[in-house]
């Protein structure tokens, strides 16, 4: 049976705009598909009809960096669909090769993809940027479209910014949410929090502080503001415990561990508890427990 695909961040936002159909269960290559209108289509691609594209300019992939895609595959799902053009029977590779690699290295057996059908990059490029403006993204899938443009294209923030009519700080600022935890991405994207919240979340350093505001946040309906005057107090860390006082130690218990320290000729421990308590005798190796079972022994004699 084919491994279940994640792909939450395609529900809404560019999802109605490339709304593919239900797959069959003859797990048809072609399914799921959509018309754009470019010319070309959106579908479920499967992950091994898929190669490399030789003119990739990048040839060296940061392990690090793709592991920690896979695992936000794993807890978000993908955003963003890859590129990819048709090729014998197969496809080949546009852009999106990191996000290729982490969903193979996942276990997918599709991924969401724009089959392109004509070689014109900016014509591609172009009905990306109007999606930004049509589609109802969440604040989530607006900073992954604004992060494949720069990745993709080789845009800089300044021309996304004059390309799209927004300025470059807000582009810089959504762009950082992708570096909450994924457990903080999951509210963002599902709209239990506001980027506005999420923005004041990236202020604090320790991502699960992060995590436990959020939660605060969505359990007390903190609003932006609250939200931001929290982490001016510092107060998104955990409550300072006070150390546990030492218990006064038992007169008793230190008198018995002392007489049985002799009896013994080794350490003995005693503890004595409201409702119960433990005697600990210590040995070295088995000569010495056989010796402390004789005096046991003819103690009891």
């Amino acid at each position: 049976m084919a491994a279940k695909t994640k792909h939450s961040g395609l529900g809404k936002g560019l999802g109605e705009l490339f709304r593919p159909t239900e797959p069959s269960e003859g797990g048809d290559a072609s399914i799921g598909s959509a018309a754009l209108e470019d010319g070309s289509t959106f579908r479920e691609v499967p992950v091994d009809q898929i190669v490399p594209n030789p003119k990739q300019p990048r040839q060296v992939f940061d392990e690090d960096a793709l592991s920690e895609l896979v695992d936000s595959l794993a807890e978000v799902g993908l955003l963003q669909p890859i590129v990819v053009r048709e090729q014998g029977s197969g496809y080949e590779l546009v852009m999106g090769e990191r996000r290729w690699r982490a969903a193979q290295a996942a276990g997918w057996t599709t991924i969401p993809a724009i089959v392109r059908g004509t070689g014109d990059d900016v014509l591609l490029r172009d009905a990306l940027l109007e999606n930004l403006h049509r589609a109802q993204l969440n604040p989530l899938e607006e900073a992954a479209a604004y992060q494949q443009l720069l990745e993709d294209f080789g845009c800089t923030q300044e021309q996304l910014a004059s390309r799209i009519k927004r300025s470059r700080p807000q582009i810089a600022n959504t762009i950082r949410l992708l570096r909450l935890p994924p457990a903080v991405q999951r509210r963002v994207a599902a709209g239990v929090l506001s980027a506005g919240h999420a923005r004041a979340l990236l202020a604090v350093a320790d991502p699960a502080a992060q995590e436990r505001l959020a939660e605060r946040i969505v359990a007390e309906g903190l609003s932006v503001r609250s939200t931001e005057e929290l982490v001016a107090l510092g107060e998104d860390e955990q409550p300072v415990r006070r150390p546990r006082q030492p218990r006064q130690p038992n007169e008793r218990a230190l008198t018995l561990s002392g007489e049985l320290s002799d009896h013994f000729d080794t350490r003995v421990k005693v503890a004595i508890g409201r409702n119960r308590g433990r005697i600990t005798i210590e040995f070295a190796g088995d000569e010495d427990l056989d010796r402390i079972l004789a005096v046991i022994n003819a103690t009891h004699l």
